[in-house]
Parts: C-alpha cells; sequence; structure tokens
C-alpha cells in the first residue's frame, strides 16, 4: 500500500493523529449512547489507524483495556465499549489485509494497545515541566508556531517573526523533553560557548577597533553559519526567558508542588484548602485543573453539595466546574461505582489516596519532574508480558476470520463497510514534523520513526509498540514514547484522535454535556 495513505492522519515525531477532534464529544458526550455518528466516527477512526498498520506492514496483536461494572460483570454502557469497538473493527480491516494486501504478514509482528482517555485524567491537566509541553501550555502560540517580535532590518518598529518549533530545529530537538530549568541551564551555557568559539561573534564585540583583512575575510566566511545559529539559540533563550518569568508571576512553582503531592498521596484536603484561601489571585484556569487533580485522587469529596463548597471556595463559575463533573462520563456508567463517586485512580491497591507511586531506580536531579503519565507503567508492563490479559484483552486468536465486539463476546462476522468516506485527504498544508525523516536527538532519546525504511537501530529493535488513546493524547505521554523507545529497545508510537494542550481539553471536556450546574447561592464553606 503506498506511502500516501498516511496522509488521512497528521504525522508526528514518533506519532500519528487520526484528526478526529471531536472524538471526545461524539463518543463520550451526553449524546453517544446508541448514535450513529459515534458508530461512524469509530469506523473511520479504525479505518485510518488501520491504514498506519497496512503501510507498514505490520501485523498487531491487537488489545484493548476491557471495562467491567463493579461486580465483574461485562459492560453495557456505550461509553465502556468505546476502546472494544474500535479494536474490533480495526481487527475486521487487518484481517482483511492479510487476504487483499500482497506481502503483508501472516503472523503478528507487532503490539497494538487501545486505549481511551478514561485510563487517565490526570495528565491531560496536570502542569507538566518540560519545555515543550511548557511551550505549548503557557505561549500563546498557534500549533508549533512561536511568533515574537524582532528588531527591524530599517531601523522601524519591531518586526513580527514566526518560528517553527518542530524537529528541523536541532536546538528545539535537544531541549523538547527537557526540563525547563534543565532546559534554560542547557541554552546559556550553549549561547556563551558559541560566542566564545564563534570568529564572527568575537568580531562583533571588539570594541571598534580597524579590522585587518585577514579578520575581515574570516568574519565573512563565519558569518552565514553564525547568524543562523545566533538566530536559532537567541529565539529559544528569548523563549525561555518568557517561560521562567510567567512561572515566577503566577507562582506556578508553588501550584505545581502542590499538583504533584496530591497525585502522589504528600497532599490532601488540607493542603488544597489552604492553598485557594491563601492564593486567590491565581488564575481561574490553574484552580479548574488544581479541582481536576483533586477529584481525580479524592473523588469522594466531591459527593453531594460538597462540590458546589469547593467550587465555592475556589471561586469558579458552573460552567468550568462542568469539566470536573463531566470526569464521570469518562468513566462509564455511575452505577458500578459506590455512592455515586468515581475513581479515576489507575490502581486500586495503592496507598492512601495516592494516583503514582514513585518510580523504583529513577531519581530526579530537578524539582517537579516526579510525574508521569499513566501510559509509561502500561507499556513497561506490556513489554514485560505483565499486562492482565482480563483487564487488556486481545482480539487475535486461532480464528482466521473477523470478529465484532458486541460487549460480552467477539464472533465471527464478515467485515462491515465503514458507515463514512475514509478518501486520503491532504494534510501538507499542515505544518507538522516528517515523520518519515529518521533523526537522533541529543537528549539521548530516539526522536523520529522511519516508516518504510528504518534505520539500522530500528532494524536492531524489538517488535515495535503501538499505543492508541481515544479521546486526545498529551505532550507528556508522546515524550513517554520517545523514553520507552530508547529504555525498552522497542519503538513506542503513540496514535490518538487529537493532540490537545491543557485549555483544548477541559474546553471539550466541558462540552460532553449541556446542562448547566444548579448552585445553591446559600451554600457556605
Amino acid at each position: 500500500m503506498p506511502i500516501a495513505t498516511f496522509l488521512i492522519c497528521q504525522l508526528l515525531s514518533q506519532g500519528f493523529v487520526t484528526d478526529h477532534e471531536r472524538a471526545l464529544g461524539e463518543l463520550f458526550g451526553e449524546s453517544a449512547q446508541n448514535s450513529r455518528r459515534a458508530e461512524a466516527s469509530l469506523n473511520v477512526m479504525a479505518s485510518r489507524i488501520s491504514t498506519v498498520f497496512a503501510s507498514l506492514k505490520e501485523f498487531p496483536f491487537v488489545r484493548y483495556r476491557a471495562s467491567k461494572g463493579q461486580d465483574g460483570s461485562t459492560a453495557t454502557n456505550f461509553r465502556e465499549l468505546v476502546a472494544g469497538k474500535l479494536a474490533a473493527a480495526i481487527w475486521n480491516n487487518i484481517t482483511t489485509y492479510k487476504s487483499s494486501i500482497p506481502n503483508y504478514p501472516q503472523k503478528e509482528t507487532c503490539e497494538l494497545l487501545i486505549l481511551d482517555r478514561s485510563v487517565d485524567q490526570i495528565a491531560p491537566v496536570i502542569h507538566e515541566w518540560t519545555y515543550d509541553a511548557m511551550c505549548h501550555d503557557l505561549l500563546d502560540m498557534d500549533g508549533n508556531k512561536y511568533i515574537h517580535e524582532v528588531p527591524s532590518k530599517t531601523g522601524g518598529s519591531p518586526e513580527k517573526k514566526e518560528v517553527l518549533l518542530e524537529d528541523q530545529d536541532p536546538v528545539w530537538l535537544e531541549l523538547r523533553h527537557t526540563h525547563i530549568a534543565d532546559a534554560s541551564e542547557r541554552l546559556h551555557d550553549r549561547f556563551t560557548n558559541f560566542v566564545s568559539k564563534n570568529k564572527a561573534a568575537q568580531m562583533e564585540q571588539r570594541d571598534g577597533s580597524e579590522l585587518s583583512t585577514r579578520d575581515l575575510q574570516k568574519m565573512v566566511q563565519a558569518l552565514p553559519q553564525y547568524n543562523e545559529q545566533k538566530e536559532r539559540l537567541s529565539t529559544h533563550v528569548e523563549i525561555a526567558g518568557e517561560l521562567n518569568k510567567i512561572i515566577r508571576d503566577t507562582g506556578l512553582r508553588e501550584l505545581g508542588q502542590l499538583e504533584q503531592d496530591l497525585v502522589f498521596g504528600d497532599a490532601g484536603t488540607k493542603e488544597v484548602i489552604h492553598y485557594l484561601r491563601s492564593k486567590q489571585d491565581t488564575s481561574g484556569e490553574n484552580k479548574l485543573r488544581l479541582m481536576m487533580i483533586y477529584a481525580s485522587v479524592y473523588p469522594e469529596k466531591f459527593e453531594g453539595d460538597k462540590a458546589a463548597k469547593l467550587m465555592q471556595l475556589a471561586k469558579l463559575s458552573p460552567e468550568d466546574m462542568k469539566a470536573v463533573k463531566n470526569m464521570r462520563m469518562l468513566e462509564g456508567s455511575e452505577k458500578r461505582k459506590p455512592s455515586g463517586s468515581f475513581s479515576l485512580k489507575f490502581d486500586s491497591q495503592k496507598k492512601g489516596n495516592a494516583a503514582r507511586k514513585d518510580r523504583t531506580g529513577e531519581e530526579e536531579t530537578w524539582q517537579l519532574f516526579r510525574f508521569y503519565p499513566v501510559i509509561e507503567e502500561l507499556i513497561d508492563k506490556m513489554c514485560k508480558g505483565d499486562l492482565s490479559k482480563d483487564d487488556y484483552q486481545c482480539m487475535n486468536s486461532s480464528q482466521t476470520a473477523p470478529r465484532e465486539f458486541n460487549g460480552s463476546s467477539a464472533r465471527n462476522v464478515p467485515p462491515k463497510a465503514t458507515t463514512e468516506s475514509t478518501n486520503p485527504r491532504s494534510v501538507r498544508s499542515r505544518r507538522t514534523p516528517n515523520w518519515a525523516r529518521s533523526r537522533t536527538s541529543d537528549d539521548g532519546y530516539s526522536s523520529d520513526s522511519n516508516l518504510r525504511n528504518f534505520s539500522t537501530d530500528f532494524k536492531n529493535m524489538g517488535q515495535r509498540i503501538f499505543v492508541f488513546i481515544i479521546g486526545g493524547a498529551t505532550r507528556s505521554e508522546l515524550r513517554v514514547c520517545h523514553k520507552l523507545t530508547a529504555k525498552l529497545r522497542r519503538e513506542v508510537v503513540l496514535g490518538t484522535t487529537s493532540l490537545d494542550d491543557p485549555p483544548q481539553y477541559i474546553t471539550k471536556l466541558k462540552l460532553l454535556s449541556e446542562k448547566e450546574i444548579a448552585v445553591d447561592p446559600g451554600l457556605g464553606i
């Protein structure tokens, strides 16, 4: 199958996006149950994912997160069946490829794990402290485009200049997954070292004395490269400076510490209430994100009128609190949760209310670099063969006919045609990195995959691991895939319906329901 089939997806660094920006609402919103639009969305999504495997000539083990009721019975709510339905649709397509595509593998060559956004509701809203995540979270960027002012060449008013923060920039490639403090230090050292060694830079810093012919010759020889490198480094120094200023002005370090303490069980209600009372100038968005993390770790604190009291303390509007309320909708049926509460924790055996446990053998140099997404544990377990077969079921079997997931079993059925056109749509105009180029970043991570002619390093690795997240993925989850590729010596590829920064995700979450939250103005704290 031609590589052009990849044009139905946006290509990311070691990942792909199926361009389903509305997937969260279509599959988990109030109207999702028995919705033709939801079924059509899943079919198109499956077709686009399947073309990835067709183009790569990969035949995956198709695993999915199986959702069950509290009593262990099979789930029947549509939202709980989304991952299984997508797995079945992909399996139908993949099985067809075995007999229709020349030289397509007849045995499994890789692993695919299908998840939905409910697997980790903290990752989309917690403040991530890497250079990449902070740029997209704190700066007013348009996709990967950063706009800043530069001095006018004619001596007039400053001019606006666009810079693309993507893999063609070696400085970005080096710094994107580093802690903001580490990135700032590296940039300072790089710039200082560059100036000390570059002839043109040294000439520029002279005291105005007359230059010799030899000096001028050296300066001319160094100038083209000097200008390009200086401009690139200067841009990143400016960006890092702006990020650090925002962190200082908004008191983000204290908030970030509380967020991570909540996640790891080192803080609770007392600390949250103290923060909300003492930091009333914190932005509404940051307080909302804190409340969403708090709800993930302490769901019982949002039962009854407790949520309204917390909302008043945080001075959040009913519209904002819809984001917290709608986190329940991603969990499927509320009937399977005791007392109407909703459990958002990954591992019920965690001590106390911790939503994560510290990773053994990994000491972080920088503060606030403790958090990691749930998929890091899942991928690691899958690689070791420790992933629960009951919780993460596999579509593959000795049967050769395609199978359809119906909520309780899989049965042999003929492949279904998709209900929506899936003709390739060109995304050449989108300014996204070209995944098909092989690169290695300076920060130790293999940063890109080569789709058809992958490098010797990838050839020497084990089978690929694909993880697809329905409802949007985060930059921290993309970072984890880069990290685990180097650690596990298996290329880990992230697929998702959309790549969302916190404001985008929160907006989508609010739109899951249309009904306003009623608030009793007489409630006190």
